[in-house]
């Protein structure tokens, strides 16, 4: 079989199967953004949760990066897109619990 006919074949048969095509390499500019927002929120989360008097901004912080950064998990692209988000995601737990040990949202 010539190459060309090769190649068509593989092509129809990828496209007839269903699969998806490949998107490495492409930007994935609103995913970024909510992976930077996860990584900067979690981090102030945390450091707010260390202090007592900031205990409602730690909870809400917290929880608005742990809900964002586990949504955006879900549909992440990269591996290293799924590791910013679970070292922001983390500090963000313990920012949300640091927050409701002190008052929580009282």
């Amino acid at each position: 079989m010539p190459e060309t006919i090769k190649a068509s074949a593989r092509q129809s048969g990828q496209a007839q199967s269903g699969q998806a095509p490949v998107t490495e390499g492409t930007p994935h500019p609103v995913q970024l953004g909510l992976t930077a927002f996860t990584l900067l929120a979690g981090i102030i989360s945390f450091v707010a949760g260390l202090i007592v008097r900031q205990h409602l901004a730690a909870t809400v912080l917290g929880l608005a990066s742990m809900v964002v950064g586990l949504c955006v998990q879900m549909i992440s692209a990269t591996r290293a897109q799924r590791i910013f988000l679970m070292a922001g995601v983390v500090p963000a737990f313990v920012g949300v619990c640091l927050g409701l040990a002190h008052g929580g949202f009282s």
